[in-house]
């Protein structure tokens, strides 16, 4: 079992005709409500590819009942949440160029519970985007842990994310939240992977990097058609961490990861094109050869 902390949220992402610069606007051309949120992406994702996972969140009151839990319940993703009556469940505005490039305006609503919530001691975490605070207490307690800043980052202090950095076993993070965390702790890239047992370092298009023992193996991105970036990132790490939790060695993770980002990212949405195992392996094989479980 693995637990993915952070946050569910629902998204409203939209794609425009440009990025607007400051004072200015820019016109949607296209606009959906879809279920998202960083963690509740990764589990549903393990969920997905036949891993069990628990979510650890935190959603409001508008969230019993509704369309998004059944769908958490559909996909046998098991749930422990924080229930904060009187907010919002966390919704994210996601606004999309035609060149990929995107902007993401963030509600915390019931997020804001994690701040002063207690977390127990997890065997197997992975920390997604959630409150620092939180975080910084769920990796002083964990075993086996890994973690991604996404776009909470800034969310961070630089002391928050040297105690977090130093005790996780596994870094996430894209070429954005490398040079983010760099700067805010005054290190530099290779300072921030030696920080760390094991680093994966996405790159978009250009694919990804492993940084395992002192030595970084590239992964290639797979050519598909893009839709929506939104939640490739968080695919990536359902498939690691899946396959990892089948005891594959970590590039095969990363191949893992990669194959799965490259179903979400033709479908807009961060889970509605979410593979089963079975379809993943398929375009795992025609890309990377044969994929062999050692259970």
């Amino acid at each position: 079992m693995i637990h993915i902390v952070g946050h569910t949220a629902v998204d409203h992402i939209s794609r425009v005709s440009s990025l607007p610069v400051r004072n200015g606007s820019s016109t949607i051309t296209d606009r959906n409500i879809l279920f998202g949120g960083g963690a509740a992406n990764i589990a549903t994702g393990i969920a997905r590819l036949g891993g069990e996972v628990t979510l650890v969140s935190a959603v409001g009151g508008d969230f019993k009942g509704s369309a998004y839990e059944a769908w958490l319940k559909e996909n046998g993703v098991y749930t422990q949440f924080y229930t904060v009556p009187g907010k919002h469940t966390a919704t994210a505005f996601m606004f999309t160029d035609p060149s990929g490039d995107q902007i993401t305006f963030f509600e915390w609503g019931a997020s804001d519970i994690f701040r002063t919530s207690d977390p127990p001691s997890f065997p197997f975490v992975h920390m997604a985007t959630a409150d620092p605070v939180f975080n910084v207490k769920v990796a002083e307690k964990a075993g086996f842990s890994s973690f991604d800043p996404g776009q909470d980052l800034h969310r961070y202090s630089a002391e928050q994310l040297h105690s977090i950095i130093s005790r996780v076993s596994l870094l996430f993070a894209n070429q954005h939240e490398v040079e983010g965390m760099c700067r805010m702790m005054s290190i530099s890239r290779q300072d921030l992977i030696g920080m760390v047992p094991m680093a994966v370092f996405t790159r978009g298009g250009e694919g990804s990097i492993l940084y395992l023992e002192g030595k970084e193996e590239h992964i290639p991105a797979i050519p598909v058609r893009m839709v929506d970036p939104t939640g490739a990132g968080d695919a990536y790490r359902a498939g690691f961490l899946t396959a990892f939790l089948k005891h594959l060695p970590p590039l095969i993770c990363c191949r893992v990861g990669t194959v799965a980002a490259s179903h979400v990212v033709e479908v807009a949405g961060c889970q509605t094109n979410l593979p089963g195992w079975e379809m993943m392996k398929s375009r795992y094989e025609n890309y990377f050869g044969p994929l062999v479980l050692n259970e």
